[in-house]
């Protein structure tokens, strides 16, 4: 007796698919990134604020590593 094909479990990709007009994820393995070929940009301000809360914050998580470092504060 010949069997029935089940169609596919629908999922996300199934969906993605429908909607995108070609499969997701795509198929084979993913693209190898070539760290030689990165650009880095840095687009911070020269001068970066800190509130007072975030120094407070530090120091008490960091506190006993900083003064181990740079010695205590006296």
């Amino acid at each position: 007796m010949a069997r029935t094909r089940r169609p596919p479990p629908s999922g996300a990709s199934a969906e993605l698919e429908a909607l995108l007009g070609y499969p997701w994820p795509f198929a084979g393995r993913p693209p190898k990134h070539d760290p030689a070929t990165w650009i880095v940009t840095d687009d911070w301000p020269e001068a970066v604020p800190i509130t007072e809360a975030e120094i407070d914050v530090f120091e008490r998580w960091f506190g006993d590593l900083f003064d181990d470092l740079l010695g205590p504060d006296t």
